[in-house]
Formats: structure tokens, C-alpha cells, sequence
């Protein structure tokens, strides 16, 4: 999460979250299609799910807003395919190839699609876990011009690790292509009054999962 527009927890101002009752998977045949376009380029390990989520990160906010979440999905991948050299911005704007495509690592058929699992992202821990269950911690309040999983609301704030979850894929260095960089996970606790001030409900605990570059000792 960059600071954009797509990060948008804690921000006031845009009305209410209100659910459609009985909302389909999907609201018109197209959304299914980027859905397995999606599925499809996953499987060639080409694309990565956090290079996805960085490309809808720096759409332009008002793009962003106006967009439904699957226009917002397409208009990602549109991004990371011309990104990665597999269409030209100019195919894009015609509409159709006007080069011989590019083979990709691998043939997805329709019984791979029916069977396809989702991938996994832990790794073997580079070193022991710095902190623990029951630690005291306070998250860095960084603003990275690039992926970050560290929500703006929860910088530089205190809390306590609740959880040790595994060494898993870093998101911040996958997400620009600068390798996998395994790093531990933490279930992190903080209160309501700690990220949203004294008017907060002091009932309210949110947790959130923060991998170690982001903590420090409290």
C-alpha cells in the first residue's frame, strides 16, 4: 500500500459500507473472464500477486474510484502485461495483436484450471524470529514510493504481537521484482484509541499481520 488513494482504511468521507443482499460472484461475463485471465497468468508465474496489487496501487485516483473492483483488476493487468513485454501499449490501444505473441513457461489447459490451487508463499526462515507472542511493539512509520503491506492508519503505532505466523514471501521487494526475501510474519494487536485517537471506542481491538522490517521494540 503506497500512499494513494488505494489505501484507503481509516479514511473518511466515503459514505457507508453497504452489502448487496445476495451478490453474485460476478456482475457480468466479463468480470469472470479477467477473473481466469488473472488465474491463467498466475499459473505462468510470470505475473505475482503482489506485482498485482502494486498495479492497481498507482492507478490514478480518480481511476481508481471510478472503477469497479474488476475493471480495477483489469485495468492492473492491462499495466503488468505491457510491463513485462508480453503486449505492446500499442495492441492495447488497437485492440487486437499486431505482433506474433510471446511463448509463455507453460500451456494451461482446461483440466489444469480444474484443478489449479492457489500458490503458497512461506518459506524456510533465514534466522530466528525477533520478536514473540506477548511482545510489545511499535510499527516504523514509513511511506515507501513503492508496495508496502504496512496500512498507513497502523504506522508508528504501538501494539502487541499476538501471533509468530512463519517466514513468508516479502510483498515489498517481490512486488518490484527484487526477489522474494523471506521475512517472519506477526499477528500484531493494537487498540482502538492507539490508531484512531481518544474518541475511539475503547472496546475496539484490530489486529493486523506485519512482517519484522516493519516493527520495532516498544
Amino acid at each position: 500500500m503506497t500512499n494513494s488513494i488505494h489505501d484507503m482504511g481509516g479514511m473518511h468521507g466515503f459514505g457507508p459500507v453497504v452489502p448487496e443482499p445476495d451478490e453474485p460472484v460476478f456482475h457480468a461475463d466479463w468480470e469472470g473472464g479477467v477473473y481466469a485471465l488473472q488465474r491463467a497468468m498466475g499459473a505462468t508465474r510470470v505475473l505475482t500477486i503482489d506485482g498485482g496489487r502494486a498495479s492497481l496501487e498507482i492507478l490514478p485516483p480518480l481511476a481508481y474510484l471510478e472503477a469497479s473492483y474488476y475493471k480495477r483488476w483489469f485495468l492492473g493487468l492491462e499495466r503488468r502485461v505491457v510491463t513485462h513485454g508480453l503486449v505492446g501499449e500499442d495492441e492495447i490501444a488497437a485492440g487486437h495483436a499486431l505482433r506474433p505473441g510471446i511463448r509463455l513457461n507453460r500451456k494451461l489447459t482446461a483440466d489444469d484450471a480444474k484443478t489449479m490451487s492457489f500458490a503458497h508463499f512461506d518459506r524456510p526462515a533465514p534466522s530466528p524470529a525477533r520478536f514473540s507472542a506477548g511482545d510489545r511493539v511499535r510499527t516504523k512509520n514509513i511511506h515507501p514510493a513503492t508496495h508496502t503491506r504496512l496500512p498507513r492508519y497502523a504506522r508508528g503505532k504501538l501494539g502487541t504481537v499476538e501471533a509468530v505466523r512463519g517466514c513468508h514471501v516479502f510483498p515489498d521487494t517481490a512486488a518490484i521484482g527484487a526477489g522474494e526475501n523471506p521475512q517472519w510474519l506477526y499477528t500484531v494487536v493494537f487498540s482502538g484509541r492507539e490508531l484512531w485517537g481518544e474518541e475511539a471506542d475503547p472496546s475496539i481491538k484490530l489486529s493486523i499481520e506485519a512482517f519484522e522490517p516493519y516493527l520495532v521494540p516498544a
